[in-house]
């Protein structure tokens, strides 16, 4: 059980990854979602559907290359910013609770800040 979830992880953050440095080069990202396709979207995620957290995770990503620009001045390489963003952008992801009445973005873009510093 822990090797699949390391795997899905693993793959998820490498997917990611690229995909988030496909976006930097061409300056385009994907539209975020609708607050009623974000509710969707989560609510398949909670049933399980892997496809949903790639979803969320991509969608999300221009939140990542936003935070990241806020620490631009500070010496970091920012592919490692952008992976360790990236990594907390699937934390948050993986724990959000829709019943707190707070949209994923808000709670991403904190997971992402204290994954970056910390």
């Amino acid at each position: 059980m822990a090797i699949t979830f390391l795997t899905v992880l693993a793959t998820s953050i490498i997917k990611g990854i690229t995909l988030l440095a496909s976006y930097i080069a061409n300056n385009t990202f994907p539209l975020p979602l609708s607050e009623k396709d974000e509710r969707v979207y989560l609510q398949r995620l909670k049933g399980g559907d892997e496809g949903a957290r790639s979803v969320l995770i991509e969608r999300n990503l221009r939140l990542v290359a936003h935070i990241v620009k806020k620490f631009d001045n500070t010496g970091e390489d920012v592919d490692d910013l952008i992976s360790i963003g990236t990594i907390g952008l699937i934390k948050a992801i993986n724990t959000f609770d829709p019943a707190k009445k707070i949209r994923l973005a808000t709670y991403a873009a904190r997971c992402i800040e204290n994954a970056i510093l910390t």
